[in-house]
Order: C-alpha cells, then structure tokens, then sequence
C-alpha cells in the first residue's frame, strides 16, 4: 500500500500563486510514475501534470503549459504542483496519485494506470 497526502491548497485571488505537495508513505516512490489531477463541481477528473520517476521527464495538459511546474524530491517521498497565474477555471480539488512500482509515464492522463490517489486538497481562485 501507499498513501498520499496532499497538502497547500487554499483560496486566492486571480494571478495569485500556490504550491501543492504530496506525501507519500512509502519508499518505492522513487520508482514510480506520479500524476497531479484535478476535479471541478459538475466536471469530470482530468489530468493535469505528471512527473516520471526519475523527474527528468514532465506532462502536462494544454491548459496550465507555461503557468504549472511539477516537480519531486524523491529523498522526501514529496511531489510538488507550483502553480503560478492562476485563473478562476483552475478551481477544483486536486488529488495527486501513483502508478504501479517501476510503471513509466506513457498515456499519463490515463487514470486507470494510477493505482493509489490521494484524498485531495481544494484550490479556489476568485476573480
């Protein structure tokens, strides 16, 4: 088993900033493909960044190119989500999640490839 906890989420103005993070509980982490997704009252979870093991390789979804950074630090079991120039339409609850040990990052909005989710932390950008 791994849990993930996700913390930093919060209320800000539009153009503000946050950074999320994600704690996992075990050590084999560092071998696995790591994925931030998002859910909005009424929408379906998408996609939205994710991260290979070795953090050398990153995704993400058209919305948030040029305005997200994903990021990890394996020796902490910790992925981050920095997200800068937030805009009302990124209000919703975001849940980091794992793939299988040793799994890379292809099709990496594909939610059925990550076995573990965390319960999710709510961002809420005002206008």
């Amino acid at each position: 088993q791994v849990q993930l906890v996700e913390s930093g989420g919060g209320s800000v103005q539009a153009g503000g900033s946050l950074r999320l993070s994600c704690v996992a509980s075990r050590n084999t982490y560092s071998r696995r493909c790591m994925g931030w997704f998002r859910q909005a009252p009424g929408k379906e979870r998408e996609g939205v960044a994710a991260i290979s093991a070795d953090g050398f390789s990153t995704y993400y979804t058209d919305s948030v190119k040029g305005r997200f950074t994903i990021s990890r630090d394996n020796a902490k079991n910790t992925m981050y989500l920095q997200m800068n120039s937030l805009k009302p339409e990124d209000t919703a609850m975001y849940h980091c999640a794992a793939r299988p040990d040793g799994w890379w990052c292809n099709s990496w909005s594909r939610q059925s490839d990550y076995n573990y989710w965390g319960q999710g932390t709510q961002v809420t950008v005002s206008s």
